[in-house]
Order: structure tokens, then sequence, then C-alpha cells
């Protein structure tokens, strides 16, 4: 019966004149679009991306955008453009263009049942401008090439018509070979940068404690005798949690500014200097989680006090710290009095 119907629909299209077809099919591809469509505030929102900034292979340049659910999307336009596929309805009414091309008898045979659905039913989404678009994942755009060049090596290889199509599925293909194309996405979205603020995010989260943590020893007596023997001080109280402001800098530069990007930032944050005192009310430890944070500064220390205690001087554990956490020269303080971090 289906095929009764699709034959029934063709043979209507055939008797129409070109303007009839392509209106009749726009048409229908615009009410069966919006038969599926979820209500504008039901759409998804595009949070990254700008319609100037189209990703570029080489020649070619296709609009697209990160949803709010993290897609990666490209235009329908602009995957026609950059295949250089007739735009338009197609000449059986309520199949897109891209549902068309892939129903061919050369084609059909190379795209799963999975490609077909998506192609199918294109994502609805809201442009950065507020303007209901559509567009499919970007992986779809890969896929579709993929299956027209396997098309094209098979025995019955494709029609002339769709040879040039081939021939931009080759270009895209060599083209994203070099960079791939959720990369390539980010980049011209600008979502790269939000990768590395969430990325950051959950570093912090899982080094920073949400609440205060009740203070305990976390610097080893060793620690200290190793700063106070390799700069020749004796005047080190084992008994004292106070500490010179220059010992504090050590501190800072040897332990606390190894730990991951953004750490030590948010440590500052969360305990500022208090102006009243001119001192921290805290120690940096209590606000490192019990689970990462804090099992990691141990394990440095561990490695730093190691340094100290093979060294015989500031000079020489200086050296071996640098070359073991592969750090400048002037990130490690030079000696007593020196302000240089």
């Amino acid at each position: 019966m289906a095929e009764q119907h699709r034959q029934a629909a063709k043979a209507r299209a055939l008797a129409q004149t070109p303007e009839q077809r392509k209106a009749a099919a726009a048409a229908g591809a615009a009410a069966r679009w919006a038969k599926a469509e979820p209500d504008r505030a039901e759409l998804p929102q595009a949070e990254f991306g700008d319609d100037a900034r189209p990703i570029s292979i080489g020649d070619i340049r296709i609009p697209c955008y990160v949803l709010d659910d993290e897609r990666r999307v490209l235009t329908f336009g602009g995957m026609q453009d950059a295949l250089s596929m007739a735009k338009g309805g197609s000449m059986v009414p309520g199949m897109n263009r891209f549902e068309l091309f892939v129903s061919r008898e050369r084609i059909k045979p190379f795209i799963s049942s999975e490609l077909l659905d998506r192609i199918r039913n294109p994502i609805v989404f809201l442009s950065p401008s507020g303007k209901r678009s559509y567009g499919y994942e970007a992986e779809v755009l890969v896929e579709i090439c993929e299956a027209v060049l396997t098309a094209r090596a098979s025995p019955a290889g494709l029609q002339v018509q769709q040879q040039q199509i081939a021939h931009q599925c080759e270009l895209i293909m060599r083209g994203l070979a070099r960079v791939g194309i959720v990369a390539l996405v980010d980049e011209a979205t600008g979502y790269q940068i939000y990768r590395k603020r969430d990325a950051l995010a959950k570093i912090l989260e899982a080094y920073i404690s949400k609440e205060l943590l009740p203070w305990a020893q976390r610097f080893p007596l060793e620690f200290y005798e190793g700063i106070y023997r390799l700069h020749k001080w004796d005047d080190l109280d084992p008994a004292s949690r106070a500490k010179p402001g220059y010992v504090g800098m050590l501190t800072n530069a040897l332990v606390y500014e190894r730990l991951p990007d953004g750490v030590m930032q948010q440590l500052k944050s969360q305990n500022p200097v208090q102006s009243s005192t001119g001192k921290r009310r805290f120690k940096h430890h209590q606000f490192l989680t019990d689970d990462i944070g804090n099992p990691h500064l141990e394990k440095h220390l561990a490695k730093v006090i190691g340094l100290m205690q093979a060294s015989d001087s500031w000079l020489e554990f200086k050296k071996l710290f640098r070359k073991v956490f592969k750090v400048d020269e002037d990130e490690v303080p030079r000696g007593r009095g020196s302000m240089r971090i």
C-alpha cells in the first residue's frame, strides 16, 4: 500500500510543471517538518556560534552552532551548499533534499537505517538571532560523505549528476582528516573556551572543599627543617606554627603553585589576606578536599622533601626542583629577602 501511494505521488508530480512541483514539494516538506516540530519554547537554543562565523574546509563554508544540550549542529542550507546540492524542494512531496538524495538507487544501499532516520528528522533549533533553524549533528555530514564515496567506489558507481557531490564529499573528508569535525565546530563557535572553563571548574570542584576543613598538620616538620638547613638558618622553632613571611612565599612557590592551574587563585580568593592583620585567617590546605586536594598536596610535599634531603645547598635544591617539576628559574625564590617568585 505504501508503495502504491509513493508511485501515485510520483505520477502526480511528473504531471505538474517544474514550478508546480517545486512549490508542492516545498509545501509538503514544510508541512512534514512542522507537524513534528515542538513549540518555540521547547526548541533547543544555540548557545555558541555566530551566523557570520562558519567552519571553513578549504573554500567550503558551513554555518555551525553548539546547542544548549551540547549537540554540535551544521545548518541544513550550509550542508546543501557544501555538497553542491540543488536548493529548493524535491520532486517527491514530503521528502527533504537530503532524504531524496540518499534514497537514490546508487546511494541507498550504503545508508544505514539509523542515518536515514536522522536525515528524515532534521534538528529544529533557535539560532542566536532567535530564528527557527534546521540542521543536523555534525557527524551526519561525515556519514553522508562516507556513504557517497563508498558508493562511488562500488561496481555500480554513481550517476553523472552525482559525481559533483562525490567530488565535494572527497574535499570535505580530506579536510576533516586534518582536523576532527567536533574540534572544528568548537573552534568556530568559541565553544573550546567554554570547555576550558568547564574543565577548570571540575578541577576546582575536585580540589577545593565546599566547607572549611578543621585545621590539621599537613606540612611535616621535615619540610621546614629542609628549608632552614639549605638556607643555613638556625632559628627554627619546631613548637611554633608561626613562620617568617618569606617561608610562606617559599611554601606557595614550591607547593601550592604546583597544584593544577586555577587552584592557587581560588585558594587566595577564598582565603584572602586580612587587612587588619596582614595575614590569612586560615591555612590554605583547610580549603582542599580530603579525597583529592590534600592527598595530592601530601604526595607533592613528599617529593619536595626528598629533593631537599638529597641536596647540600639551596642552589642545588633549586636545580633539582626545576628539573623534576619543569619550572623556570624565576619561579623558584632565590634566597631570603628576595621578593621574586
